[in-house]
Order: structure tokens, then C-alpha cells, then sequence
């Protein structure tokens, strides 16, 4: 029968960091991470917390944590599993990602009220090279974030798919081999299970068999790399459960299971693609600038939580930055530095760059932003803005350039809006529609013109220069 639960939040004492020993060591990063809320429960819980600080004392431990490629990229929903293993690492640990090839095709029911649509093989296919492509960008950014400081990263990182050994093993096989360990009434007691029995759609066998094959994952990881510690999301604990149970039987040894909290919304909604908020880790999905601006915009009442879960921000230094904004709230200093530390994981120095100049170019009008920046980041920048390229002619007018990507009607009216300061380029208010367009107001060095018709409608003009028009250019 599966042991009660022990929630860390409540028992971080147990995790004391030895005297004299620095925050990042083996022996009290348990304790660090604790007390920053990244670990919500522990399993076993009868002694499981004493013996897994001793057992991470003794020798650096192997430690994993799955993501199944439902979709071609990672969402914020993943960054606190990673960035879990990110800490373990740091501690001079072992760290594996699983892509999950192979159970990504059967679906894991855990939070869902209904079955995954399926997905193809090649979907799948595509999909593992996309987060392979995520895991790798943020551990790279987060090696060159340490670059140059005393911190180092300590243990490796590898990352597998477990499709390289589901390919070996046929069903008859697998099920009598792995599945004779495990009982029915324990894999039905689980919780995702007991939801999904009681809910009017019911529960495939696929869907049921998915704790299976993950507990099959930590066994061959076990087998194979020596792991004995999994990370998982709070809805992952029957699935941890279920791992440690095949384990104990199969060798006799003793694993460990670690769960994270989850990140919802301000409604109260898990973070994802399901419930159609997922801010996505892959710029051709969510931009830098969409990134930074999420965290940006955090309420209040998650900024100082986020920043101990989502950064890697000594405790005292958010306790200060925590301090001034009380003092000078209207400067939203954590919410600029939580987007600014977790932009810079995720996109790099170069992506929080574009954020900020998307950011100065946006919200505080900054002709230098918009004159730097790039096709890709102006169309980023204003997703459903038109952009077109045309050749330039001398003698252009305001007029001319309005109509030429149709922002305002032929005729009078079109007149009118110009006219009645209807129209801004580049920040600025125009109302003279034979005003000839003049490099440096209309025309930035970049060669692109930012319209604006009206309060929200934008329109990006890129205009082509030709031998003839360079020296108005310039």
C-alpha cells in the first residue's frame, strides 16, 4: 500500500544545511531549494527526506525528470521541472532529460478530464527535435550565465528518448516482465485513475497503461545510469508512486521521488497549451518580447514567489529587491528583474536584449529602439501588423505611403484621417498628407517606417534602397 505523503513545505528543517558548508553544495541545496518553494513532496515519505540528504552527502546522485513532445515546443509550464534538474546540477549531481517518443504516443491522463488527441508518428518525430532543441538553448544560457562567476555547474547533462528502448521490446514481452510487478488495485487507487473512472468519458486502457511505461522509465534509467531521484510536476506523484514500487520489487533498492509545484493562472488554471495560455519557450511561438512582457505583468502577489522559483536570485537579494518595491511600488523593480533573469535563461542575452528594445520601442516610444531593431523583432513586435517592402522613389508622400498598404480609404476620407491626426509614423503625429517623407523622421536608419493608423492598427513599411535613393537614405 503506497505511503502517505510528506509535504516539504512543511518539513524544510529536515534539510539544514551542514555548518560552514556554502548554499551550493551537495549537502544543502535540498534545504535552499525547500525553502524557495521549488519542492512540494517527497515519496517515500516514511524517513525519505533524512535518507536522501545522507545519500546525496555520500556521492554525487543521478537524478531525472520526463517531458513528453506533445507539442513542438516546451511551454512555462515545463521551466519548473527544468529548472529543478538545473539546481540539482549545480549541486554537482547527474541530470537526465527523458523525451518521452515512445509515451507520447499512448497519452499520460494526469489533470486532463479527457483523452490527448493522438498523434502521428511523425508529429512526434517532429515534436522531440523541437524540445531536444528547448533543453538544450536553456542549459546552454544557463552555462553562459555562470560563465566568469565562482558558480559552476558541478554534475552533467544528458538527455535521452525513450523511444531507443521501447524499439527493443515487444508487448507480450514487456507485459509479462514488468508488468507482473505491479498490482491493479494500487494502479486503480491512483488519483489521475480515480478522476478519469469517475468522469463521463471514462478511461481508455491506453490512458491507464501510461504509469506503466513511466515506471518502466525509471527502472531502466536505474538499471542503466544509476538514477534513484525523479522530478515530476504535483500531478506526476501516482506515476512517481508507481516507478518506486517496480523498483523496490525488481532490485530491491530504495528510489526517491521529488515533486514541484504547479504554475497556474491568475484564474486558477494550469499553465499550457490545453487550456490555451501556454507561453511557449520557442521564439516562433512566443517572442522574447511576449516572453518578457509575461512575467512582466505578474500580479503583485506572485512576484516575489515567482522570483524564488523561476530564478537563481540568492534569497537575501530577493528579500531586498522585495523591500524597495514596497517602498517605491509604482517602479515594478522584481517584475523587471524576474522577466529580465528568466528571459535571459530561456531566450538568452541577446533575446532579453530584443525584449527590452521591443519594450522601449512599444511601451515608451523610443525612435533609437525602433531604428535597431530587426524585420524579425518589428514583426514579433507587432504580430498582426502588415508588413510589406517597397521601393523607394524620391518625392514619396504620407499620403502615398498610406495607401500603398491600403491603411486608409481612396478619397476624401482617406484624406481626413490624415488630416484630423489620424496618423503616426514612427511614433510621431503626422497631419499634412503631402508632407514628403525625409530620412531620419519618416524613413529610420534601418530603412523602415513604423505606421500607426488610428490607436491600434500598425503597419511596417520596409523600404527597398536603390543606388538613386541611398543618399536620401543616409
Amino acid at each position: 500500500m503506497a505511503a502517505p505523503i510528506t509535504r516539504m513545505r512543511s518539513c524544510a528543517a529536515w534539510f539544514l544545511p551542514p555548518t560552514g558548508r556554502r548554499w551550493y553544495s551537495s549537502g544543502s541545496f535540498l534545504y535552499s531549494a525547500a525553502e524557495r518553494g521549488l519542492f512540494r513532496d517527497v515519496f517515500p515519505a516514511e524517513g525519505g527526506a533524512e535518507v536522501l540528504q545522507k545519500l546525496m552527502d555520500s556521492s554525487p546522485q543521478t537524478v531525472y525528470c520526463g517531458f513528453d513532445p506533445t507539442a513542438p515546443s516546451l511551454h512555462v509550464g515545463h521551466l519548473l521541472p527544468l529548472l529543478g534538474l538545473i539546481h540539482f546540477r549545480r549541486a554537482g549531481h547527474h541530470c537526465i532529460a527523458v523525451i518521452g517518443g515512445s509515451t507520447a504516443l499512448v497519452g499520460d491522463p494526469s489533470g486532463r478530464s479527457h483523452e490527448r488527441e493522438p498523434l502521428s508518428p511523425e508529429a512526434v518525430e517532429d515534436n522531440v527535435r523541437g524540445i531536444r532543441e528547448n533543453l538544450q538553448q536553456v542549459m546552454g544560457h544557463h552555462e553562459e550565465c555562470l560563465a566568469g562567476t565562482r558558480a559552476s555547474t558541478g554534475g552533467t547533462f544528458t538527455i535521452l528518448n525513450n523511444a531507443t528502448w521501447y524499439r527493443r521490446r515487444g508487448a507480450v514481452e514487456f507485459l509479462s516482465s514488468v508488468g507482473r510487478h505491479l498490482r491493479m488495485g494500487t494502479l486503480l487507487s491512483r488519483q489521475s485513475v480515480q478522476s478519469r473512472l469517475r468522469s463521463p468519458e471514462g478511461m481508455s486502457l491506453a490512458e491507464f497503461s501510461y504509469q506503466l511505461f513511466q515506471a518502466y522509465d525509471f527502472l531502466y534509467l536505474h538499471q542503466q545510469h544509476g538514477c534513484r531521484i525523479q522530478l515530476g510536476g504535483n500531478d506526476q506523484l501516482g506515476n512517481l508512486m508507481t516507478g518506486h514500487d517496480l523498483i523496490h520489487k525488481v532490485t530491491g533498492q530504495d528510489v526517491f521521488g521529488v515533486t514541484l509545484p504547479l504554475i497556474t493562472s491568475s484564474a486558477g488554471d494550469k499553465l499550457g497549451k490545453t487550456a490555451g495560455n501556454a507561453v511557449w519557450l520557442t521564439r516562433e511561438k512566443t517572442s522574447p518580447f511576449e516572453f518578457y512582457q509575461f512575467f512582466v505583468r505578474q500580479l503583485d502577489s506572485n512576484v516575489e514567489r515567482f522570483l524564488k522559483l523561476f530564478t537563481f536570485l540568492p534569497l537575501p537579494e530577493i528579500k531586498h529587491i522585495m523591500e524597495m518595491h514596497a517602498k517605491e511600488p509604482e517602479k515594478r523593480l522584481p517584475h523587471k528583474r524576474l522577466a529580465a533573469e528568466v528571459t535571459k535563461l530561456v531566450h538568452g542575452r541577446e533575446g532579453l536584449e530584443s525584449a527590452k528594445r521591443c519594450t522601449n520601442a512599444l511601451y515608451h516610444s523610443s525612435i533609437e529602439a525602433l531604428e535597431v531593431m530587426s524585420d524579425e523583432e518589428l514583426q514579433e513586435l507587432f504580430t498582426e501588423a502588415p508588413f510589406a517592402e517597397f521601393l523607394f522613389e524620391p518625392g514619396t508622400r504620407v499620403l502615398d505611403m498610406c495607401r500603398k498598404v491600403n491603411a486608409i480609404p481612396e478619397g476624401a476620407r482617406g484624406y481626413e484621417i490624415i488630416t484630423n491626426g489620424g496618423v503616426n509614423i514612427n511614433h510621431r503625429r503626422v497631419t499634412n498628407p503631402e508632407e514628403v517623407l525625409v530620412a531620419g523622421q519618416h524613413i529610420l536608419k534601418n530603412g523602415l517606417s513604423l505606421l500607426r493608423i488610428g490607436k491600434r492598427n500598425f503597419y511596417i513599411v520596409k523600404w527597398l534602397q536603390l543606388a538613386d535613393s541611398e543618399s536620401i537614405l543616409n
